[in-house]
Parts: C-alpha cells; structure tokens; sequence
C-alpha cells in the first residue's frame, strides 16, 4: 500500500515539474466524539473522523488550491495539476507574490502532551463520568434540570513541502460542561477547553469537584440576585470572563489579514491598521499580551502550522502599546516581515489555511496583588466572572459583554449578587482604564474550542491567560430592563 510519504513526494515532484516556486501539502485526519446528556441520560452521541488532503502552490507570482479525498498518488498528481490551473487563472487577475521565506527543518515530528487517550476510554465510562456529574447537582433543592456535554477532538496532521519540511504531527483537546438550570436561571461551568487527554476530568488542570460544589449555591444566589442599576462602576473581572474580552477586542483586532481587508464580510475588519503598530496606545501600562503557539496544554500550540512555519512566541502590545501583529506567509510579505509568525491553520485537509489566532494572553505582573486586594481597592464597583454573552462591532471597537456571577463591591467588600449585569465600552478606552493585573497567582487560562473565521467558514480552537483585573469607571447597563 502506498504510504501518505510516497504520495506527499509524488505531488510535490509534480508541482516541481510544473514550475511552481513554493508547494505544500498536507493530510489531516480530524477525529471528533462527543457526549450531550440530559438530566444524567443520554440524548446523543457521536465519533467520527473527517479525513482529506489538499495541495497548495505559488506559481508564477500566482496563489493556487486544490483538496482531495482519495489519498492516492494519481488523486495527488491530479490534485496538484488542478490547483496550478486555478493559480493560472488567478493570474489572470494579477498576482499575490511570493510568500515570506520559511527553512526547511528535514524530518520533524511534534506531539501535543496527553496523559491519557480520551479516545481509549469506553464510552460507557465517559457516559458515568457525566452522568455521575449530573446527578450530584439535580440532588440539589434549587437545581430543576443539568445538561452534561463532552467534546473530544483528535488532530493527526501530516506536511510536506518543496523547501523540504516533512511534519508528523497529533493534539488532542477535550472540552467537558455542565449547565444547571432552576427559578428561570442557568448557571454554566467555567472549566475550559484544554488541550490535554483524559486525566483533565480526573483531577488534572482543573478541580471539577470543587466547582460542581460550588454550583447549585451559585445558582440559587443568581436566582435571588439584585437587578443591577446602571452606571459606571470600577470592575474587577476574573479570568474566567475576561478571556472572551481578550478574544474579541485583542486578539481577532490584531489580525493583520482584518487589518488588510480580507477578512471583511464574515466577522468584520479591525480598527487596528498595520501603521498604528509601535505608535497606537491600546491601553493603559498596565496592559501587557502575548500571542504564543508554544504554551503548554493551549489550544492553538502546534509544532509547525499549516504553511511549515515553526511554532513561536511575541509580543503583542508591550505596557499599554501596539508592538505587533498576527500573520501568515501571505499577509507577512505584504507587512514588510522577513518570516511568517506562524499564524497559517487550515479547520481541515479540504479546506484552505487561513491566518488564525495563536494563543493572546495578557500578562500578569510580577509580584501583583491577589483578586482580593484588588477588590480592596475598590469602594463602588462589581466583580465579574464566567462568560456568557458578547456582542461586538464590525471593526472590533464597540463592544458589549455579560457574565455567569457578579456581586456588588462595597467599601472593599463583596457584597449581594447581582443579575442582568453588561458591561459595554470601546476597545482602546477600556483597556486605557486598566488600573491593575494580578500577579501569577491570579492567572488562569480559558479559550474556545469553537471560533468562527472566514468564507467558508471555519472553526477553530484557542486559548487565552490573563490574571485578575481593576479597570475603572465602566459603563454598566441592565440587560433585563430592571432596576
């Protein structure tokens, strides 16, 4: 049987032949179960693989794709003849250029860290595991129903390319959640998605047996809360929430393909210009963010990314200033860069790379406060955690979030819940507010396993740190018309 090596060669040796100057491919074999159930039984299930390759050339200054689902040299060769003709007739229309230069690094191979493999576990035992879950919340007197859902995903990806990287390449993510629902309220867990194997529900990464303790009180605090009263309040808003914010304001705001214009009619451009980078004053100095793609158990970490490009880490925006951007080979020749970020991610073998968010992180500061000195540095204001729902304007200015738990902050202390909390502001003046970062401590990380890019649209998963935080003087207003 031929192997997918012999095909990769086969292709790449086709493209050569016909003139290309750079060509890629690449397998990905996209295993995907999940779990939903409800009041402990099972409403559904699923386990299935998506598997394709595709083949992606630069001929004559021209950008060419083609995918495919028969893993065979003559598919291949077909495959590869296919995506030159379309970068001919793109030509046509006049030429992308050369991407940014990328070495070859031979023979590599990367593999994301997992314990145990989520996908050797029988699935009755996950069912337990979730059953088992469900039940210790509808055991409570304010809790009327929970859904238990569990996702798990694979990625087997193999690349070629003509500079003469060869990648093997496996992560796993698992992303587990409960929701409790009562008195007309729903509570979710904030346990993250992860990129780690089965031990993250036994114990590792997150202690689910304390937040499944801590539920049905938060519940039944959330059903009793006080309608909040709108105004500007200071905030101090935990990691578990503040990720979301971090995703939409900071992380897609610095895409350069947004900032470009390719990235327009699906999820809108970005406020953010490639000029503005060393110059624009994002936020206060207290605001520091990295984008990484090499943090242990995140969800963008990758060896190498979808164009061979080695994974890596920068800065982002460096005490309050903008001092970098996201980008692949493409859109990095059009910046001026030397070398690509790494930031080239495909959802799956048909489907064409795209740039897409590492890993955006705000920085803790070293030797900071706690979450509580913080919330004792406030005389009038909420604390904020768990997302829920967000809204945000098409250049990523305007923007709008809500939360899972807020209390009110009197005099330095945590005072009575309070419900139909949003917290609305524009991007730069938000972050100008930023009046203190956690130290390590207080630093956690989140992210989604679901963020949407692109035409077609594709999915695909990221996390976000960031430590506890004071920002002053935010508008709050109420989503339930209460007062």
């Amino acid at each position: 049987m031929t192997g997918v090596w012999q095909v990769a060669a086969a292709a790449l040796q086709r493209a050569h032949e016909l003139g290309c100057s750079h060509a890629w491919f690449r397998e990905d074999q996209v295993r995907t179960a999940g779990l939903l159930l409800r009041d402990a039984n099972v409403v559904s299930t699923q386990d299935a693989t998506d598997t394709g390759f595709s083949v992606r050339v630069v001929h004559d200054g021209a950008w060419g794709f083609a995918a495919g689902v028969d893993v065979t040299i003559s598919s291949a060769v077909a495959v590869v003849e296919q995506a030159v003709a379309i970068a001919k007739a793109v030509a046509v229309g006049g030429r992308h250029g050369e991407p940014a230069e990328e070495p070859g690094y031979g023979d590599v191979s990367w593999v994301g860290p997992c314990a145990v493999d989520p996908f050797g576990v029988p699935e009755d035992e996950r069912v337990a595991l979730l059953a088992d879950w469900s039940g210790r919340l509808l055991g409570a007197p304010r809790v009327a129903h929970v859904m238990a859902k569990l996702v798990l995903v694979r990625e087997n990806k193999f690349y070629a390319d003509l500079a003469g990287t060869t990648a093997t390449q496996e992560r796993v993510r698992i992303h587990p959640q409960v929701l409790a629902f009562g008195d007309g309220a729903t509570l979710r867990s904030c346990g993250p998605p992860t990129a780690r194997g089965w031990e993250y529900v036994t114990g590792t990464g997150w202690d689910w047996d304390s937040e499944l303790a801590e539920m049905p009180s938060q519940l039944a605090a959330k059903t009793s809360a006080t309608p909040v009263e709108p105004g500007r309040y200071d905030l101090v808003i935990e990691p578990s929430n503040l990720w979301l914010t971090v995703h939409e304001t900071i992380g897609h705001a610095t895409e350069l393909d947004r900032a470009l214009g390719y990235e327009t009619s699906y999820a809108g451009t970005t406020f953010v210009s490639p000029e503005h980078v060393g110059a624009l004053r994002y936020g206060s100095a207290h605001l520091s963010v990295t984008a990484d793609r090499t943090a242990e158990h995140s969800l963008a970490t990758i060896g190498y990314d979808d164009e061979g490009v080695a994974a890596q880490s920068w800065p982002l925006i460096d005490q309050g200033v903008l001092v970098g951007l996201q980008f692949d080979r493409h859109t990095a020749r059009l910046f001026g860069a030397e070398r690509s970020n790494g930031c080239s991610y495909a959802e799956s073998g048909l489907h064409v790379p795209i740039s897409r968010m590492p890993n955006v992180s705000v920085q803790p500061s070293p030797g900071g406060p706690d979450t509580a000195e913080l919330i004792a540095a406030v005389e009038d204001g909420i604390h904020i955690a768990g997302a829920d729902s967000w809204s945000i304007d098409a250049s990523r200015q305007n923007f709008q979030f809500t939360a899972q738990r807020c209390h009110r902050i009197r005099h330095g202390q945590l005072a009575e819940p309070l419900r139909d909390v949003a917290y609305t502001g524009v991007t730069t003046a938000f972050w100008g507010s930023l009046d203190g970062t956690g130290g390590p401590g207080t630093y956690q990380v989140f992210g989604a396993d679901l963020c949407g890019k692109g035409q077609p649209v594709q999915a695909a998963a990221v996390s976000h740190g960031s430590p506890s935080v004071l920002v002053r003087q935010i508008q709050v207003i109420n989503t339930g018309g209460g007062s």
